[in-house]
């Protein structure tokens, strides 16, 4: 009996997979030309102004999507152009947890209503937390 439940998961597992290895080639080829696209452009979104560039970098990020270590390697290359750590962090947030042009993707395996959810959710989020960490840090005034 034990033997049968775990062959029908595995071929149900199997099959899954199959179904979604296409949408996720496709999402991670999108990911890439993004990514590649608006790298060259990051450090010109940026205005300097403290209440705008954080939303730019929220946007920004919710808009790349990325694996978090190349989120730090970005991060550090605006820091060392000069955008504020607020605008970063918010930029990183979003970079790693906003997957705008992944919500097809997410809504056809957990729901429509979730995967909206949970970036409108995140992207909020990610604004407060780059706030709450800035500050903790004692970098805003």
């Amino acid at each position: 009996m034990q033997t049968k439940n775990t062959k029908e998961a595995l071929h149900q597992t199997v099959n899954l997979f199959k179904t979604m290895l296409p949408m996720l080639f496709g999402m991670l080829l999108l990911v890439s030309l993004m990514q590649q696209l608006f790298q060259q452009h990051y450090q010109s979104w940026f205005t300097g102004n403290y209440i705008l560039d954080p939303l730019i970098g929220t946007l920004a990020g919710a808009i790349s999507f990325g694996i978090p270590i190349t989120s730090y390697i970005a991060g550090g290359e605006l820091v060392k152009g000069g955008v504020s750590l607020l605008a970063v962090t918010a930029f990183i947030m979003t970079w790693t947890t906003v997957g705008l042009i992944m919500i097809p993707w997410e809504a056809s395996f957990l729901g429509k209503r979730f995967a909206i959810a949970r970036n409108i959710l995140n992207f909020f989020f990610a604004l407060l937390i780059a706030m709450a960490t800035v500050y903790t840090l004692g970098l805003l005034s």
